[in-house]
This record gives structure tokens, C-alpha cells and sequence, in this order.
């Protein structure tokens, strides 16, 4: 393969600038990285050592093989939101004994492990996870059910049970997959290191491998106050659902450690008998580091994403050797196409290099066709701003050319994953395998944007629709209201289009550091090849 070229003049002005404001973002990030590691704060964490407890990220890296990285998955979800960052829980992958699994767990520091509106959806993304790549699938439970004190306290009784029923249906779901994914063959395995009550229950209920700890784990539907209002009887947490009783009578639990350290060697000890096998192949033995420094990574997107950059520049410092294969350079320009591997995994990569034109659209959809006929995984690289808009542009097919793009992406069997290192506006978000695509990863960089459209352009939009309605009802035009009311859309619509506002709504996988891009990707590729890398010759019917 011929080797990237890079022309980024590291001595620009543009240079320096880049690189200091990502770095202050990172910095932003790192902070709540580090209040998320927290949990409830030093005094609940006090409370937990007190009882010989373990915080949850002290649990997990126990749990994992030495020296083995783990990849936490939307570490910042529930940030600006009156949960704490993080949403008291954890979810991620890692490697026990060699296997790879999705690893996830209750903060029992916040709010006793509950569920609430963000963690839930952490944890169904966790089940996702486990079940498309076909990775076992281990949690630690510590839950009170759902979350009823509500946002901080601060609903009112009506929303309060709006949000419980919505609830209900998120844990039914939970049921559904975790019994779904021991029907597929993927192992589902349990510790239980406190008390797990109603949701919280029916997560060993419905695992394949269950470990309680004696004197410490409580599993029963309902606690000794429920059961005493529901029936009369004055229950003790230990006859109800204590390990011992689950372990010597009821038969849900299978193995009784003596302490946490002991549960977490049993859990061990389970997944070194699983006998595991990936289905995909190996990647290949040897493979090159990139040929560029990938601290360059930090300079390239300009913070306002206003500034053009090259796609390739980003290419040549994530894929070995910087080696890389275009496909038709020459052919709609505005959209780079191209096979490469990244840790010794073969994948064909997509990157914006501007609007999506027909041409660029037309060559996507063949690329993605080529990419599936020889089972090889996708890499979508956005920067992108929508699908050209304009009467030239839809008298020569963008509309239809541009559904052929889509139709790819939607019919493609191979893996996807997305990096949305700048702009990812409109269709171009879907075009390019956003989250609604279905890939099995996304991640985004600091100066990431996810949004319908632009922060101007949607202020604009509205304005010119109030003028057309205000002169069809033949009243006057407010201009000084309309300025107004322009302005508030507008700044909205930038807040809630930045990345770190999207990764908090768990509207990906999480927020990277540029310069890990080429490690966190990798990571993403080994989960994959767990399962069968498989593509497909059938497509939907194209418009031509």
C-alpha cells in the first residue's frame, strides 16, 4: 500500500492555536473524568470501606487481568443534569482471563446503585454491546430498584410516576435481553455485593452464573417494608434473601464467597471455564506504529470547526505503517475512501473532506459494497456539514444519489464504527453510520458537533418560516421579536450541539482524547471480531 503523505506544518499559527484550545477542553474533560471516578463523594465512599466494601472502579480493576486496559463506556453520562456525572454506574469492556467482556456495575456510593433515566440507558448500551459482538457479559449488582426520590427531589408527584412508568418498561426490557443473550450462548455471570431489590433482583435472576457474598448480599423482589405492607409479615433481610438462604435453600445463588475478594476470584474462576473462542479472525501478527506523531492530532480541528482540515492528516496517524490504499481519488474528491489495517485488523475507512456531493455519495455506496463483498469493517471518519442543498445539485441527483449512500449504510453487515472528530450535522450524521445506524461503536473528540443542522442555519430556517406565515396571515413582520427570538435559538442549539453535551444524553460511547483514536478504535475492532465479521451482497433497491 503507498504511504500517506502528510503536509500539516506544524509551525502555523493555526498549529499552536488548535493545539491549546483541545488541550483546554481535554482539560475540562480529564476534571469530570476524575468527579465521575468519585461516585457519591468521600463520605459515601467512607461509609462503603467502613462495611469492608469496595467503590465499583475498585471492584472492576480487581476483577480484570493485570496490566489489561479497560474501556468505559459514556463515562460522562448525566453531566449539567441533578445526577452526579456518571450516573452511578459503570459499564465498559475489559479482559478476565483472557477473555474479552462487557463489564458493568452499580455505584453503590450514589443514591444506594438506583436506577435513573441516564444509567439505564448506560446499561441497556452495555446489553447492546454484549449481544452484537457477541461478548460475555458480566455485572456487578448493588441496586435499590429504581430510583424513587426522583431528580434530586425536585418533581412533582405526576412526573414522578411519568418517569416510574418509564422505568417499568426499561427493566422489563432488562429481563428480556439478559435471558436473550443467555439463549444466544453468551455467558451472563453475576456478583452480588450488597443488597438487589425488585429490577436489581432479576439481574442475577436471569443470569447464567450467580455469586453472592455471605453476611453481605441481599437478592429478594421486595425488602422487609414491602413485605410487610404487602403482607403482614415481619421478615428478617437474611432469611428473605440473604446469600445463605439463596445459596442452602432457594438455589438462585451457585456460589457463596466469603468476602468481596473472594467473589471476584470465583468470577474469575467462572470465566476461565467458559472456554471461550472469537469467531473472527486473528489480526495479522506484525503491524507498523503510524509513520507521524499522533500528538499532532491535537491541532487539527479548529475549535469554531470553521477552518478546513485534510481527513487524510487524521488517516496517516491511526492506521499502521500510515499505510493507505484510496479508492477513486480522483472521483468525487469531497469524501475519502480507502483500505488500511490498525493494529493488524484490516478495515476500509470513509472521512469527510467536505459536503456530500453525488459523486461522493455514489462512490461511498460502492465502496461499502466492495467493503461487505470481502468482510471488511468500516471506519467513519465525520466532518461533516449535511448533503449539498441547491436546485443545480437536486436537478443532478443528490436526493437519490445520496439514498444510495444511506441505503449502504443501512443494508451493510460488516461492523461500523464511528469517530466523529468535527462536524456532524443532518443526514450527513446518518449517511456516515451515526448512532441511528446502528454501528456497533461511536465515539467523538472534544470538538465534536452532532446536531439536525448549524446553530445559524436553523436560527435562520425559523426566521424565514415566521416571515412567509406572518405575511400569508398579512399581519405585520416583528423584526425586533424575530432578532430575539433568533438569538435564543441560536445559542441553544450551539449548546446542545456540542459533544460534550451529546456524550453526557449517552448519544454515543464516550468523549476520547484525539491522540487514543488509534488505540480506542483498535479496542472497538477486537470486541467485534468476537462475533462473526460477516458482510452481505443484499441491498435494498437502488434508485438509478
Amino acid at each position: 500500500m503507498p504511504v500517506l503523505e502528510s503536509r500539516l506544518d506544524t509551525r502555523a499559527e493555526a498549529y499552536q492555536r488548535n493545539r491549546a484550545d483541545m488541550l483546554e477542553m481535554l482539560t475540562v474533560v480529564e476534571g469530570l473524568l476524575q468527579e465521575a471516578s468519585r461516585g457519591g463523594g468521600e463520605a459515601a465512599v467512607a461509609r462503603l470501606r467502613s462495611r469492608a466494601k469496595m467503590p465499583i472502579r475498585e471492584r472492576i480493576s480487581h476483577v480484570l487481568d493485570r496490566d489489561s486496559p479497560f474501556m468505559e463506556i459514556s463515562p460522562l453520562a448525566a453531566w449539567r443534569s441533578p445526577f452526579v456525572v456518571g450516573s452511578g454506574f459503570v459499564v465498559g469492556i475489559g479482559v478476565i482471563e483472557n477473555v474479552e467482556c462487557v463489564i458493568l456495575g452499580h455505584d453503590p456510593s450514589v443514591r444506594a446503585g438506583a436506577f435513573n433515566a441516564f444509567n439505564a440507558k448506560k446499561l441497556m448500551r452495555g446489553l447492546e454491546l454484549s449481544r452484537t459482538n457477541r461478548l460475555p457479559y458480566v455485572q456487578f449488582v448493588e441496586s435499590a430498584g429504581a430510583d424513587l426520590g426522583g431528580e434530586g427531589g425536585t418533581e412533582d408527584p405526576e412526573a414522578a410516576i411519568r418517569r416510574e412508568v418509564g422505568h417499568f418498561a426499561e427493566s422489563g426490557r432488562l429481563f428480556y435481553e439478559i435471558t436473550e443473550l443467555s439463549k444466544m450462548r453468551i455467558p451472563t455471570v453475576s456478583v452480588v455485593f450488597g443488597s438487589s431489590t425488585a429490577g436489581g433482583a432479576y439481574q442475577p435472576g436471569m443470569s447464567d452464573y450467580n455469586i453472592l457474598i455471605k453476611n453481605q448480599s441481599q437478592v429478594f423482589l421486595g425488602g422487609p417494608p414491602l413485605v410487610k405492607m404487602a403482607t403482614g409479615e415481619d421478615a428478617d433481610v437474611e432469611s428473605l434473601g440473604g446469600a445463605d438462604m439463596h445459596t442452602t435453600i432457594s438455589g438462585l445463588g451457585d456460589y457463596l464467597a466469603q468476602d468481596e475478594m473472594d467473589a471476584i476470584r470465583m468470577c474469575r474462576e467462572v470465566m476461565r471455564h467458559l472456554n471461550w473462542r472469537k469467531l473472527g479472525p486473528e489480526p495479522a501478527g506484525s503491524f507498523q506504529e503510524p509513520l507521524y506523531d499522533p500528538e499532532d492530532l491535537l491541532a487539527l480541528v479548529a475549535k469554531s470547526l470553521r477552518e478546513p482540515f485534510d481527513i487524510r492528516e487524521v488517516i496517516a496517524r491511526i492506521v499502521d505503517g500510515s499505510y493507505f490504499e484510496e479508492f477513486k481519488p480522483l472521483y468525487g474528491p469531497t469524501l475519502v475512501c480507502g483500505w488500511a489495517s490498525i493494529h493488524g485488523y484490516p478495515i476500509g475507512i470513509i472521512g469527510n473532506n467536505g459536503a456530500l456531493f453525488s459523486e461522493s455519495s455514489e462512490k461511498a455506496a460502492q465502496f461499502i459494497q466492495l467493503c461487505n463483498q470481502i468482510d471488511v469493517p468500516l471506519l467513519f471518519l465525520h466532518n461533516i456539514t449535511g448533503y449539498i442543498v441547491g436546485t443545480d445539485f437536486e436537478q443532478h441527483g443528490i436526493t437519490k444519489n445520496g439514498s444510495k449512500m444511506i441505503n449502504a449504510v443501512s443494508n451493510s453487515t460488516v461492523p461500523h464504527i464511528s469517530v466523529i472528530v468535527g462536524a456532524s450535522y443532518g443526514a450527513g450524521n446518518y449517511g456516515m453510520s451515526g448512532r441511528a445506524f446502528g454501528p456497533r461503536f461511536t465515539f467523538i473528540w472534544p470538538t465534536a458537533k452532532i446536531a439536525v443542522m448549524g446553530p445559524k442555519q436553523m436560527a435562520g430556517v425559523m426566521s424565514i418560516v415566521g416571515r412567509a406565515a406572518a405575511q400569508r396571515r398579512g399581519v405585520a413582520f416583528d423584526e425586533e421579536a424575530d432578532a430575539k427570538r433568533a438569538a435564543v435559538v441560536e445559542y441553544w442549539a450551539e449548546e446542545r450541539s456540542k459533544g460534550l453535551y451529546a456524550t453526557s444524553r449517552v448519544s454515543d460511547d464516550g468523549m476520547i482524547d484525539p491522540r487514543d483514536t488509534r488505540t480506542v478504535v483498535a479496542m472497538a475492532l477486537s470486541a467485534c471480531f468476537n462475533n462473526e465479521v460477516k458482510g452481505t451482497k443484499e441491498f435494498g433497491t437502488w434508485r438509478m
